[in-house]
């Protein structure tokens, strides 16, 4: 279980404090405006209304406490640089910060934040590469070049072995599970044989899944 603190109380942050909640984390949100904060008092372990640009009142939140403090404000670039900033000199020991621009990130990023997320942006590349490309049916990047893909299995590997198709020499790629009906079997052995059944959860380069899913 985590601390957490939470500035801002868009749509973003209330996303974000519910799912921390729902995996046993303690949330601290607050906001400047009162609608927002009591929209999101069930959602939360506690929700303050009060300015994170406020030196005062930043300090008396003791930031230094949290393992993790969310900049999730989203309309005002100059107040998410301000509190960035403050709850660097009051303690904080990582900082995630939303960002909508790359100037606003590297901004951030100098004014403090560990991390910069864009939401938008990341979950519009996720769409695009999961419903504008044949084949893949969704994928989690782990970093610009690698990442983790769900495939349908190539026709031309049913009834054939992991070990029999050369998969990692021949298309550069690990077989992380397989997934039928919902259900995932994770790390298949070499000996594993395909299905026309269930698809497969793969790491690997972009350049190779892209020329994997080419594959018949």
């Amino acid at each position: 279980m985590k601390s957490v603190l939470i500035v801002g109380l868009g749509r973003f942050g209330r996303h974000m404090g519910k799912k921390l909640m729902e995996e046993g984390n303690e949330v601290l949100a607050v906001d400047i405006n009162e609608e927002r904060v009591n929209d999101a008092m069930d959602l939360v372990t506690e929700a303050q209304i009060g300015d994170a640009t406020n030196e005062h009142f930043v300090a008396s939140l003791g930031v230094g406490n949290f393992d993790l403090c969310v900049v999730a404000i989203g309309d005002n670039f100059q107040s998410s640089l301000e509190t960035t900033a403050l709850l660097k000199d009051y303690g904080a020991g990582f900082v995630l910060a939303r960002a909508n621009r790359d100037v606003h990130a590297k901004f951030l990023l100098r004014n403090g934040a560990d991390r910069v997320v864009y939401p938008e942006k990341e979950m519009a590349q996720r769409l695009a590469v999961k419903y504008g490309t044949d084949n893949i049916f969704d994928y989690i990047e782990l970093t610009p070049e690698y990442s983790i893909y769900e495939i349908p299995v190539p026709g031309s590997w049913i009834g054939k072995s992991i070990v029999e198709k050369e998969i990692r020499n021949r298309y550069h790629i690990s077989i992380l599970a397989t997934k039928e009906e919902g259900e995932i079997i994770p790390l298949p052995k070499p000996e594993y044989v395909f299905k026309g059944t269930e698809s497969l959860i793969i790491m690997g380069h972009y350049r190779d899944v892209r020329n994997l899913a080419k594959v018949k």
